[in-house]
């Protein structure tokens, strides 16, 4: 609901949303870190303890499976008790969950400490902790902030992986998750001392907005009882499907092959491993860039035909990038800086069409359920990727078949129903916000 005449149209003063919007990029780029880190580790782990990579693909696969499943019930949770209980919980459990990684020495470990709980954990700071901050905060800005949350996951890649690489070549892959761990552990008193639940604890409407919004009154509802109606509720519009289908291919083409298998690709052709993950975090820096300029273009052009070229587009990438490992040097940094403006410029548009199709009441709620779909995707991609580099001895037919999806999932969204932005009088509805994302 919504009471008094509190404006917090941009002003003189900075409006504390953009203070709890920056904690939250913080917060979800440390994720970002963390959740780089098995790419790194594939081939150390195989040398140290001799599995091989179909294995250590299985805990990466449940990783970034449950890095998904997590968003529709980490929404509900923080409607229950709070944001800052929620996050500052996640984020202690990553820390432990990745420093204990260090002292493993069995296959099972692996995947109990980064398979499930770190995997559980990360997943509370994922695309649905995102939607919630900018559904609260802010009505105005509502694309810029969506594309800078979503880019996230590029500056994550990006600061940490060339650390992390050069650490591990000096220390050893065990230093690099104590690290990791203590990145995780230094962002709870960040989110405990900079994070408001709501604009109306400080007295402030969310930014652009005329009315202060209160927290609705009554019993809070239960988290997995709300998580599920949403579900039931989206899953009888073909658009849900149409949208979860090519949110599933999004997530095996990127953080699932890409993000698990690119450096161990790059070794198998013999990239050495700092450079390796100085290509990957290129590509977190384009993304950056083009995550930031498509939620701009997606305030103004219709989502549908973004996401077509979008895929398409990815999918010629990933056709060519087996024959770009044999190339020259700067063949690689094409496909790096190609891959990297594609890599999640597919959130916002993904979140504004779940908004036409879905509403205000449903969107944040439905958009998880997409993300877990997107998770999924990736989870399957980075085990199956595994198997076949085990299988065949080169990860030529995996980067085939994930191009070959996404012209697939181009043609898919072409199918999904939505308005044009003109269409809608030039306004954003309320649950575009609700759907907003933070990065994949």
């Amino acid at each position: 609901m919504t009471t008094g005449t509190n404006s917090s149209a941009p002003g003189r003063r900075l409006h504390y949303g953009w203070i709890v919007a920056a904690a939250i990029f913080l917060v979800l780029l440390t994720a970002a870190g963390v959740r780089s880190l098995p790419g790194l580790l594939v081939v150390p782990l195989e040398e140290t303890f001799g599995w091989n990579r179909a294995i250590i693909s299985l805990a990466v696969s449940i990783n970034i499976a449950l890095y998904g499943l997590m968003g529709p019930f980490a929404v509900a949770l923080m409607e229950r008790i709070g944001i800052r209980r929620t996050v500052a919980g996640a984020l202690v459990a990553v820390a432990v969950g990745v420093a204990l990684t260090s002292l493993m020495t069995q296959v099972w470990q692996l995947v109990l400490l980064w398979g499930v709980l770190t995997g559980l954990g990360t997943g509370v700071m994922a695309m649905a902790l995102g939607a919630t901050i900018v559904n609260r905060w802010f009505v105005e800005r509502r694309g810029l902030v969506m594309g800078m949350l979503s880019a996230s996951t590029a500056a994550g890649q990006l600061v940490f992986l060339p650390v992390l690489a050069a650490v591990m070549g000096d220390y050893g892959w065990r230093t690099v998750t104590w690290i990791t761990a203590a990145a995780a552990l230094a962002m709870v008193p960040v989110v405990l001392l900079l994070v408001r639940e709501r604009p109306a604890d400080l007295g402030l409407a969310p930014y652009g907005a005329r009315m202060i919004d209160t927290a609705p009154a009554g019993p809070r509802p239960n988290p997995i009882a709300l998580a599920f109606g949403a579900l039931g509720r989206a899953t009888k519009s073909r658009d849900f499907w149409l949208l979860s289908g090519s949110f599933f291919i999004c997530g095996a083409s990127t953080n699932g092959l890409v993000g698990t298998h690119f450096i161990p690709a790059c070794i198998d052709h013999g990239v050495p491993e700092i450079r390796a993950a100085g290509l990957l975090a290129m590509m977190g820096l384009f993304n950056f860039v083009g995550t930031t300029i498509s939620g701009w273009l997606s305030d103004r052009w219709n989502n549908r035909y973004l996401l077509f070229w979008y895929y398409a587009l990815r999918g010629l990438s990933l056709l060519y990038l087996p024959y770009a490992f044999d190339s020259s040097v700067y063949g690689m940094m094409l496909f790096g800086i190609f891959f990297g403006l594609d890599w999640i410029a597919t959130v916002p548009p993904t979140a504004r069409l779940t908004a036409d199709v879905f509403g205000k009441e449903n969107g944040a709620l439905v958009f998880s359920w997409l993300a877990v779909g997107h998770q999924v995707g990736g989870g399957a991609a980075a085990l199956f990727g595994g198997i076949f580099r085990t299988a065949l001895g080169d990860y030529m037919v995996a980067f085939v078949i994930s191009g070959a999806l996404c012209m697939l999932a181009a043609l898919l969204v072409l199918r999904i129903g939505g308005v044009k932005p003109a269409e809608r009088g030039g306004g954003v509805p309320e649950a575009g916000l609700a759907a907003s994302g933070s990065g994949d």
